[in-house]
């Protein structure tokens, strides 16, 4: 098309937009296009007419695909097309540039963008000002042409022939290596002076760039430096040796390890280190032993997490609805955690301003509890809101601080320690990483590594921590630990003042029905390949397998146990049975045999002399039954058996001596004086038992059979005797009421001083069961005895003072 033709080509209203998305077409400009998205080809089909009119427009973001209309510049070129040749998915266009134009706004969005547009004029220019600029513009192109390569001699030659000030700088504008921003900026100046000024600067700058370039290159290659020379060197030495069949597995190695090296944000001390170590590789024969071990260690070295972090910003919102959605209740428990992730975001998001303050370091939160109540699971939901990697070290049974720490290099098959080796699996550092069992560590004649957790979990260390096997410091600050524990009565106290404890007593019936609804039934039927709805396990037959067949704090067993009873249904699936396959409470004995646990409460006590106590385990609590009987005998004794321990027994001895001592006004009369044979036994002897809290429980069982009186059978009691008769408070309280809960016991005697725990009891255990707080052994016989004790005397008072002040001597 010749210029008088395109002049006379007239603007329309409207025209279909062709957006670029890394280039701009200028006016009297040729530019060839590929278009390849689906709504432009779909334009250049419809295009009618001769000629073929396109407003071309260039993209504020080129990765905006497809362009929205806030995404396209105003200032737009009126473009005739060409078609050159249509490809499989692509149409290759020459664009002819006629008119500079400005898009108004789009009359339509769909399924392209036509815009309404109108002409941008130039104004028009002349005098000494623009043809001045014209010729610096011109002289300094040609020289930009010359200095680089990128550039065709031709557009000397084609600056040279442009008469027009106005052509020139389209000419140049589209030409010189520029950012598609500025050549926008360039496009929309106003008038043709000001955008010449502008590409005068552009080029300046662009001329000293690269004058700067020419002159490192030269001096660069004139300083080859000796790392160069060695290294130039050292591949024509291993051309050689490859042409010869000579070439050197090691050296090879040694290379790569370098590359490698070199491309790792390892740590100063660990590149010197990793760097003498190559050195030391090279020397080494490939058949020494210690060829191995240094490549071992070398190995490791490079396979730690050096700066990789998987975690970002902590949202605390995420945090809370992961754990609801992992876990039933819970509630304190999942409210510590997130108070604990807020904390951690605000001392990450303020570093700098508590640098050098003394702040005190994050707590470990050490999650303590019987198996089976989620500890685990808790840890996994944390790494799950966090997004980090999740790391489980069982430290049960580790008695070895070279397990924590590392062995030393000069052993045979020595290895990094355990937490290196975990860190190295998670292939970041900064997972969440949770030291399981803690209270199981042992300690032998290698060390304690209790002693070695400390170092791991102080954060004023174990920024620096060294495993001895790596011999360099690693940052372990990014680290989230966190402890498990059954009991806190095992952790080293110096280990456990580095924690948190939060405890996690157990569930109620109602809880474990609704975990088994919401997370074990779902689980389960997906292990053992049920579709949903092919196995329906009703809420009696999971209220069912919680009384009958699991007696636990936790959930485990009665996971083990619908597993059971989902492998007996897919059994039944598989033999011809339809389907849905129900399971109610009657279904139960098909598949789990015979119920296991009774209320076996009111049998065991249906006679004087044995009262219902509860116990703490690390698995929970339990309710245990104390046996009293007294027998005529020619010396006053006292019997103890089940496996009592030391402290137990002195419980034993003191509420007989109670009992003695205060016979007369208890109602007892002669059954628990002089020359008779006591004996309490505790069933379930194979089992160690101590601890002070069964103390009111022998104190009645004793008194029921000098009574001749059967206790209620709804009854447990707990609480520390003492010799006057006081009832001391004990631990353990939420667990032991669970426990009888479960055994369907609903009355409740405790020490009064243990009222405050009550609050943590679940508020459906509180509802049905009936707390008796006491102060004194009086109390606890006159709920469970109904014995009604005469007022004691002066000196066997109990508020305060043991007895009357004594008379003065007598000489």
């Amino acid at each position: 098309m010749s210029d008088d033709e395109r002049r006379r080509v007239p603007v329309p209203d409207v025209l279909p937009v062709l957006p670029m998305r890394d280039a701009v077409v200028f006016p009297e400009m040729a530019a060839p296009v590929l278009v390849g998205q689906p709504r432009s080809l779909e334009l250049v089909d419809d295009l009618r007419g001769d000629p073929k009119l396109v407003a071309v427009v260039a993209q504020r973001d080129p990765d905006r695909v497809p362009a929205r209309p806030e995404d396209l510049y105003t200032i737009a070129t009126m473009a005739a097309v060409h078609e050159l040749a249509r490809m499989e998915n692509a149409v290759r266009l020459v664009l002819q540039g006629l008119e500079r134009i400005r898009i108004v706004d789009y009359a339509s969005t769909h399924p392209y963008l036509v815009a309404r547009v109108v002409r941008a004029p130039e104004p028009h220019e002349g005098g000494v000002e623009l043809e001045g600029l014209a010729r610096t513009a011109r002289e300094l192109f040609v020289r930009l042409v010359r200095a680089a390569d990128e550039l065709s001699g031709d557009l000397a030659v084609a600056a040279e022939a442009a008469t027009e000030p106005r052509q020139l700088a389209y000419l140049i504008a589209s030409t010189v290596p520029l950012p598609t921003a500025t050549r926008q900026e360039v496009f929309a100046i106003d008038p043709v002076s000001g955008r010449l000024r502008r590409l005068v600067d552009l080029m300046q700058h662009e001329l000293a760039v690269r004058q700067v370039v020419q002159r490192v290159t030269r001096e660069t290659a004139e300083e080859v430096s000796k790392a160069q020379r060695e290294q130039i060197l050292r591949k024509h030495m291993e051309s050689i040796q490859r042409e010869l069949g000579e070439v050197d597995s090691g050296r090879a190695e040694a290379r790569e390890l370098r590359e490698k090296v070199a491309s790792m944000p390892l740590s100063e001390e660990a590149r010197k280190e990793a760097a003498r170590e190559i050195e030391r590789l090279e020397r080494t024969p490939d058949v020494s032993p210690e060829y191995g071990m240094i490549r071992t260690y070398l190995d490791w070295l490079l396979k730690m997490p050096w700066g990789k972090r998987a975690g970002g910003r902590i949202d605390v919102q995420r945090a809370r609805a992961v754990l609801d959605e992992d876990h039933f209740d819970l509630e304190k428990v999942k409210s510590r955690i997130v108070d604990y992730l807020a904390v951690k975001r605000l001392r990450d998001e303020r570093a700098k301003e508590l640098e050098g303050r003394d702040v005190r370091g994050e707590p470990i939160l050490c999650f303590v509890g019987p198996p089976g109540v989620g500890k685990t699971s808790l840890g996994q939901s944390i790494a799950r809101a966090m997004g980090r990697p999740f790391v489980r070290q069982s430290l049960g049974g580790i008695h070895d601080e070279a397990e924590i720490r590392g062995h030393r290099r000069t052993y045979i098959g020595a290895m990094p320690g355990r937490v290196a080796q975990a860190l190295a699996r998670a292939e970041a550092a900064d997972p969440v990483f949770m030291l399981d069992e803690v209270d199981k560590l042992g300690t032998g004649f290698h060390g304690d590594p209790a002693a070695a957790l400390l170092e791991l979990l102080d954060p004023a260390q174990n920024h620096a921590f060294v495993d001895t096997y790596l011999g360099v410091p690693f940052d372990l600050s990014g680290v989230l630990f966190i402890c498990t524990a059954n009991t806190t009565e095992t952790v080293p106290p110096p280990l456990l003042d580095r924690m948190e404890v939060i405890a996690l007593a157990g569930y109620t019936e109602q809880e474990k029905l609704h975990i088994a609804r919401r997370f074990l039934i779902p689980r389960e039927r997906l292990a053992n390949g049920l579709r949903e709805g092919e196995v329906v396990v009703g809420d009696d037959a999971v209220v069912e397998i919680v009384r009958g067949y699991t007696r636990e704090a936790g959930v485990r067993n009665l996971e083990r146990e619908i597993a059971t009873v989902l492998r007996k249904a897919a059994r039944r699936i598989t033999e011809g049975a339809a389907v849905p396959i129900r399971v109610e409470a009657g279904h139960l004995r098909e598949s789990l045999g015979p119920r296991r646990f009774y209320d076996e409460v009111a049998e065991r006590i249906d006679r004087p002399g044995v009262a219902t106590g509860m116990s703490w385990t690390p698995a929970g609590g339990e309710i245990l039954f104390v046996e009293a009987t007294m027998v005529p005998s020619d010396e006053d004794r006292l019997v103890l058996t089940g496996m009592l321990g030391n402290v137990m027994r002195e419980s034993a001895e003191a509420a007989l001596t109670y009992l003695r001592s205060n016979a007369e006004r208890l109602g007892l009369g002669a059954r628990v004086g002089q020359r008779e044979l006591v004996h309490v036994h505790v069933p379930a002897g194979a089992i160690p038992k101590d601890g002070p809290s069964a103390g009111v429980t022998i104190l009645v069982a004793l008194a029921s059979f000098a009574l001749g009186r059967p206790i209620r059978g709804d009854l447990a009691m707990t609480g520390e005797i003492t010799l006057r008769g006081k009832v001391l408070p004990v631990g353990g309280v939420k667990e032991k009421v669970l426990a009888a809960y479960r055994a369907g016991l609903r009355t409740v005697i405790l020490p009064r001083r243990n009222e405050a725990d009550l609050e943590e009891i679940p508020e459906e255990v509180r509802r049905a069961c009936r707390f008796v707080p006491v102060e004194s052994a009086d109390d606890a016989l006159r709920e469970a005895l109904g014995v009604q004790p005469a007022e004691p005397a002066e000196r066997d008072r109990v508020d305060g003072s043991d007895r009357a002040a004594a008379p003065p001597p007598t000489h």
